[in-house]
């Protein structure tokens, strides 16, 4: 996938999903297959939200937590029936994901990488469901239709195509998991019919600048090892009530005296680009944090950023970012940035 596509740029990538649609080829997330009597209560044992709250046809973000509270990574749960969950990891994670529940299985229980069964491919933006639409996947399938976070299957050119509406962009969208020989067909018709509905391919830059507007955490970044859930700010992502999931006492301990740091947000309210790795101070000097993710945002053309900040440091705090020996002024924020759309 590259940065961005021969004739495009990010902010044009960028701006044809707020404002029309673009197609992500994220073919390089992972694909792990969970089957067998009690498959859905085997990995709600494992992993953080409570996949016990949705039923058959929905998904769930989650997490695989490590036994200290860390993040191993962070995934969609596609919950097809009791006996039958599919997750789609992050490339880098996919096979730590898939060895520590392939490692905790039961007998019954098969856990399988099918990486290079299936492709994805993301269609995001208010113009969406008119792309499908165009290439035969909203037809008779109701794939229009379906809630957010609900996935149905359809068909394409005779072949089935998984449909969720999911997507990490925060405008209405979904993910497509066509077979890997399929893929390629489907691709090339999403794209045809993109351009008329003034759509386009769209590359890594686009999918990070969308995701941060969103304040969506990337793994490896936002979220890690040495990042737990709750310093992250996705304590909506744990099932709390639950009697058993990887790293549940560490985090109920952490929950009880509250995290070291936060995630938050920092707009900029001067002229420059906060980066990944930068110190944040606080307006009398003193430090405060770290920024996590940072770039520039086409939306709102200004520099934005994700930091880890000291628990003290709340919304509308003033702040500035170390930028190359230049303080940066910004003012801390609660993301999104901009509006989502996703529902």
């Amino acid at each position: 996938m590259p940065i961005s596509y021969p004739g495009g740029g990010v902010v044009a990538e960028h701006t044809v999903v707020r404002e029309a649609v673009g197609v992500f080829d994220v073919t390089h997330l992972g694909k792990i297959s969970v089957t067998g009597p009690g498959a859905a209560e085997f990995v709600n044992s494992c992993l953080s939200a409570d996949l016990a709250k949705i039923g058959p046809g929905r998904a769930q973000y989650t997490l695989c937590c490590a036994e200290d509270g860390g993040v191993v990574d962070d995934l969609i749960a596609y919950l097809v029936g009791p006996d039958q969950v599919f997750c789609v990891p992050n490339a880098a994670n996919a096979s730590e994901v898939a060895h520590r529940l392939a490692a905790a299985a039961p007998p019954a229980v098969t856990v399988t990488d099918q990486h290079q069964e299936y492709a994805v491919l993301a269609v995001q933006g208010p113009r969406s469901a008119e792309l499908l639409a165009a290439v035969g996947l909203g037809l008779g399938a109701t794939v229009a239709d379906i809630d957010y976070m609900a996935f149905t299957d359809a068909h394409h050119d005779g072949a089935r195509v998984r449909v969720g509406r999911t997507g990490y962009t925060g405008e209405r969208g979904y993910e497509l998991l066509p077979s890997w020989e399929h893929a390629p067909d489907l691709w090339a018709a999403l794209l045809a019919a993109a351009g008329p509905l003034g759509g386009r391919a769209c590359g890594l830059g686009a999918r990070d600048t969308l995701r941060t507007e969103m304040g969506y955490p990337l793994h490896g970044q936002d979220l890690s090892r040495e990042i737990t859930p709750l310093q992250g700010g996705l304590s909506w992502a744990i099932g709390w009530g639950k009697p058993a999931f990887w790293g549940r006492q560490a985090l109920l301990a952490e929950r009880e005296r509250g995290p070291s740091r936060r995630l938050r947000g920092l707009r900029a309210t001067g002229r420059g680009v906060p980066r990944p790795h930068m110190t944040v101070h606080s307006t009398t000097g003193a430090p405060v944090g770290q920024t996590t993710s940072g770039t520039f945002s086409p939306t709102l053309r200004t520099g934005i950023a994700l930091a880890l900040l000291d628990p003290a440091v709340t919304r509308g705090d003033r702040v500035e970012v170390d930028v190359r020996g230049r303080a940066l002024p910004c003012e801390v924020i609660t993301p999104p940035f901009v509006p989502s759309h996703v529902r």
